[in-house]
């Protein structure tokens, strides 16, 4: 049996499509979050990116709003890296934060609270639990891991509601002793409906972990339908993703995913129920760079135009052929086609264990009729492609059925 979805989670995965940000000292070196590890830099040189931190750039409303233009339900900003600096005010657990810095001065999440709230985007924190700036990390672990749920608890109570807090870096320690019940329950109590995700890396992509974990992770890779036969909780799935190959912003990185391949990405995540996680690396000012919100507004398009089934809409029975797949919403079907303008106009695309008779079937961009045969359970669909001038990647058709 297949345990029914907590509300938090069900609501969780009809978000669908959501932002990452990657934000921190970092972004003025420009080559990555994890430069100060690859290049050995020093805690001391480090360190004076704190002084310099001018996040004049950083209009959080205005990412919000890029956010709902790309059709993204919520947005995970990390609220401290694995640098362990802090966009919010620790409250007197470190001066290594955004309020201290002194080109700063600024609550950062704070400002991205109320962002998201005045433009009905979801907030969630992203922190780390991978701490290269606290001594106690290597020290006195179990002084390391008060501090850190003093963290937490300062983002659970300062903030108002939030979506959720997704960790990262566990993996870094697999032996250790984490004491993540202790974790959770901080966020328990004080935001019981908050979303819980524990990034299990790139090597454990989609394994479960803790009870109260609510979503397991897809790191940079296609995930695969979840067989949640026998769980004891149903638990959603998130696919994380780079639009190049970094999360914090490289400035030399200019290997861009195209357009149409983020578009066949995010339908590959809902076809297996999962949700998209595409992250945006800010300018070391905090802004977006304009490749960045270009690809977003390109898939905002896509969403208005071809796939706002994408919320609603879930995983089901009926099989494709190649690409093509289907997702059902009570007695209605959709079909992502994909590579239509190969096809050439009146191909004939098949789907089969199709459960209901087809009524009628039209394509949700322009609601032209398609013609159609059903014998059984399969059902031939003649598939004209984009009309001149368009050509929208993934074409959706919408299957009424009666059931």
């Amino acid at each position: 049996m297949i345990p029914v979805p907590e509300k938090r989670v069900a609501e969780f995965e009809e978000k669908a499509f959501g932002m990452f940000i990657h934000y921190g000292l970092y972004s003025q070196l420009g080559e990555g979050e994890w430069i100060k590890h690859f290049e050995n830099i020093p805690d001391g040189e480090y360190n004076k990116l704190f002084e310099t931190f001018d996040p004049s750039g950083f209009d959080a409303r205005a990412i919000a709003r890029l956010a709902k233009r790309a059709g993204m339900k919520y947005i995970t900003l990390t609220t401290r890296h694995h640098e362990g600096f802090s966009l919010y005010d620790t409250c007197g657990l470190s001066d290594f934060d955004a309020p201290h810095a002194p080109n700063c001065r600024r609550d950062l999440i704070r400002e991205f609270v109320d962002g998201c709230n005045e433009e009905g985007i979801t907030p969630m924190f992203y922190h780390t639990t991978l701490d290269w700036h606290q001594k106690s990390f290597n020290g006195d672990f179990p002084a390391y891991l008060q501090y850190l749920r003093d963290s937490v608890e300062v983002l659970c109570t300062n903030y108002g509601k939030i979506g959720g807090l997704w960790f990262d870096g566990n993996w870094s320690k697999p032996d250790a002793d984490w004491e993540e019940d202790k974790l959770y329950a901080v966020i328990r109590r004080h935001q019981p409906d908050a979303i819980i995700v524990n990034n299990t890396g790139l090597e454990a992509r989609g394994r479960t972990g803790n009870k109260e974990i609510d979503s397991v992770t897809y790191e940079q890779g296609r995930p695969e339908p979840m067989n949640r036969e026998g769980m004891s909780k149903y638990v959603a799935a998130e696919m994380c993703y780079t639009m190049n190959d970094h999360w914090g912003i490289g400035k030399l990185d200019l290997n861009y995913k195209s357009l149409p391949s983020l578009i066949e990405t995010l339908c590959a995540c809902r076809k297996a129920g999962a949700n998209l996680l595409l992250n945006v690396g800010p300018a070391a000012d905090g802004s977006i760079l304009p490749i960045q919100q270009c690809l977003l507004s390109g898939m905002g398009d896509w969403i208005n135009n071809f796939g706002a089934c994408i919320y609603k809409a879930k995983p089901c029975d009926v099989k494709g052929e190649g690409k093509d797949f289907a997702l059902r919403d009570n007695d209605k079907l959709y079909l992502f086609l994909h590579d239509l303008t190969t096809a050439g106009k009146g191909a004939v695309r098949t789907f089969n264990n199709v459960c209901g008779k087809a009524e009628s079937i039209k394509y949700t961009d322009n609601n032209e009729k398609l013609d159609f045969t059903q014998e059984n359970k399969q059902l031939c669909v003649n598939t004209p492609s984009f009309p001149y001038g368009t050509n929208g990647v993934v074409r959706v058709a919408e299957v009424k059925l009666s059931v």
